[in-house]
């Protein structure tokens, strides 16, 4: 379980109380107005959440985040067992996409990567325990409450996760730039795992030794790297065009 109970801004709490999340209670500023809020009322009032006014300085104290007008404490969010997971996705006859971070540290890539990840139909995501960014009220709030909507895996090590998905028949690819082949070049059809590294350091070399493919993006401009978060769109969304 994830000890952060703080979930920050209206679209991800009405994600939280759709997807059956324990709400403690929600903080809504006075004069708050809008569609959305008018939609997280609903959604308050069908769940018999508790709610209450609070001046806006209230909510400016319990974060320093943009918090469009709501701030609500949540229970814990659960983290599913890996091979359960991967059972139940090849049970159900789809064609398995996974997503691997390996030690993405930056919270906000981590919650931007979640929401591509939500809207690519990526079938769970696996993190390591140690040294993986925190699902904390930034997260959520960057992920649009997606969140809630994609398994997410905490195992002890990266390489026996790999191990596991590819005694499970899953193909690995790691996107590197250590590799000549190109994202475009690979087959994405079959089941398939995509790994992506930390912001600083890319994935660890123990592991780009394990994978089954390697690939990279074109890349025409003199910065030579994407931020992660949107290398992991690219390579989601080719395997999408790639699927059909």
């Amino acid at each position: 379980m994830e000890k952060e109970h703080q979930i920050f801004g209206i679209r991800a709490i009405i994600e939280a109380i759709n997807a059956g999340k324990e709400i403690d209670k929600v903080f809504i500023q006075k004069d708050a107005q809008g569609d959305l809020m008018k939609d997280l009322m609903k959604a308050m009032k069908q769940k018999s959440v508790n709610f209450s006014y609070v001046p806006v300085e209230k909510l400016n104290r319990l974060t320093p985040n943009n918090h469009q007008g709501a701030v609500a404490t949540i229970a814990p969010i659960s983290f599913y067992k890996l091979e359960d997971l991967v059972e139940k996705v090849l049970e159900s006859g789809k064609t398995p996409l996974f997503l691997i971070l390996d030690q993405l540290s930056d919270a906000r890539n981590f919650g931007a990567i979640i929401r591509t990840a939500e809207c690519t139909g990526v079938d769970g995501i696996i993190i390591q325990k140690q040294g993986s960014a925190p699902v904390n009220g930034d997260t959520v709030k960057t992920s649009a409450g997606a969140v809630f909507n994609v398994p997410i895996c905490k195992v002890e090590h990266i390489k026996d996760a790999i191990f596991h998905l590819q005694g499970s028949g899953i193909k690995t690819v790691a996107a590197t730039e250590k590799t000549d082949s190109n994202i475009y070049d690979i087959s994405l059809n079959e089941p398939v795992a995509i790994i992506m590294g930390s912001e600083d350091r890319g994935i660890n070399p123990s592991v780009l030794k394990i994978v089954d493919e390697k690939a990279k993006l074109p890349m025409f401009g003199s910065i030579g790297s994407l931020n992660v978060s949107v290398a992991c769109g690219a390579f989601l969304y080719e395997t999408v065009r790639q699927r059909g």
